[in-house]
């Protein structure tokens, strides 16, 4: 049987045919080297994506942690709103640019509740150991803390409770009163109606909660001019300039055998003490650090109650003060003098109108009220002034034996030597 010719040439079997078929063995091989070679090609990014896969599921994690972090703190917050209590409220704060002022009212609770109370009492109520007011700028160049002491004779007004049944005012009452008979509301709708400036948020703080920020920060630095010693209340602080935490921080800002004694002079070291707290906090670095911001906002949230919504609502207000100089951060004390009606206590002077305003036009401190001022940038040792620095002013600037302003005599800002050393403050 013949056979039939290739298409391509010669049959199979022919000379010709078998160079043919060595070729196409030949061609066939590197074909599959190079499907070989495509395949090994191909590993590398087999590689890439398992990679990828990996880190996409620890940031899964990580973000999964974060959230569950994040809606821990939310958990731990105590979240009331008392707007429904407040009544014929002054109108918002308004002022031009993309932001708004904002005003908070700070709160610190002196409950004895819990175990972890400073000197182991408990019930006696609640009341409002510190009331501060924090003003923060419109521009967000500068912040104020305006302190009142608790021992400020006011005329309450009528409050209401949860369910917006009224407590009745009272006359020449003290101040942190307020808190005792309606809480937070009360104090807020308190503060509103004698002063006209309208508070857009509040945060209340415990015992537990402040020692709790304050170790957060691994201590606050202080300078205490000599040994103090509170055998009433078992506390016992030596001199010297240090850091301290923990039941030391929180009986140094409460104790009240320094200095003169007086609530109004123990403001001064609370505030020294919150400034050096914004101090650390700021050249620590704790804003843009995730160690020292988990442990604070851990503490923070366990111990506080506030109409803020959530954490992010928190966190904005802290990364606000980024931005603020330590200079520019400043404490003072509604303008005061002893009263002669109730002995121990004190009432506001016709300066006080003069600082409200201050706040409803968004203005910074005047001159006068610097001077009487602590700053965050301040020296926790004090300082004095040179010898020919000092310059003497008119005469309305003298101190005041009765007044509480404590003003220094010289155009520079900050507490003269006198007062700091009323207020048991180095010098």
């Amino acid at each position: 049987m013949t056979e039939t010719p290739d298409a391509d040439g010669p049959t199979p079997g022919g000379p010709d045919g078998s160079r043919k078929a060595q070729a196409r063995r030949t061609t066939a091989s590197l074909t599959n080297r190079k499907v070989a070679g495509k395949r090994r090609l191909r590993k590398p990014h087999t590689v890439a994506k398992v990679i990828t896969a990996t880190l996409l599921a620890l940031g899964v994690a990580t973000a999964g942690s974060v959230v569950l972090a994040y809606n821990n703190w939310n958990d731990n917050l105590q979240h009331v709103d008392v707007s429904k209590q407040l009544k014929n409220r002054p109108p918002k704060m308004k002022a031009e640019g993309p932001q708004e002022p904002i005003n908070v009212l700070v709160l610190g609770s002196d409950t004895r509740e819990g175990e972890n109370n400073i000197d182991g009492l408990t019930g006696d109520g609640e009341r409002s150991d510190t009331t501060i007011m924090l003003h923060l700028s419109a521009d967000r160049k500068r912040a104020y803390g305006i302190s009142i002491p608790r021992d400020t004779l006011v005329d309450r007004p009528t409050c209401y409770d949860e369910d917006e049944n009224p407590i009745p005012g009272a006359q020449d009452v003290m101040w942190n009163e307020a808190f005792s008979v309606g809480g937070a509301a009360c104090t807020i709708q308190q503060f509103e109606q004698v002063t006209g400036v309208r508070i857009d948020n509040y945060v209340v703080i415990d015992f537990q909660g402040f020692k709790d920020m304050v170790n957060a920060l691994d201590g606050v630095e202080v300078c205490i001019p000599e040994d103090i010693e509170d055998p009433e209340h078992g506390i016992t602080l030596k001199a010297g300039t240090r850091e301290i935490r923990d039941d030391e921080a929180l009986s140094y800002v409460r104790v009240r055998h320094v200095g003169d004694g007086t609530d109004p002079q123990r403001i001064r070291r609370q505030q020294a003490f919150m400034a050096a707290m914004i101090n650390k906090a700021i050249s620590a670095g704790m804003l843009v650090r995730p160690d020292r911001m988990v442990s604070f906002l851990n503490a923070m949230t366990d111990s506080i109650q506030t109409d803020y919504d959530n954490i992010a609502e928190l966190a904005d207000l802290g990364r606000s003060f980024q931005g603020i100089g330590l200079d520019n951060i400043k404490f003072v004390t509604t303008p005061w003098v002893y009263s002669t009606a109730q002995v121990g206590r004190v009432e506001w002077t016709d300066r006080v109108d003069e600082l409200w305003q201050l706040v409803l036009d968004d203005k910074p401190l005047s001159q006068e009220f610097a001077s009487d001022s602590i700053s965050a940038a301040d020296d926790p040792e004090g300082s004095s002034t040179p010898t020919g620095e000092a310059e003497q002013t008119d005469a309305t600037e003298t101190t005041d034996a009765t007044d509480g302003g404590g003003r220094n005599n010289r155009d520079d800002e900050g507490l003269s030597d006198e007062a700091r050393e009323s207020a048991g403050l180095c010098t």
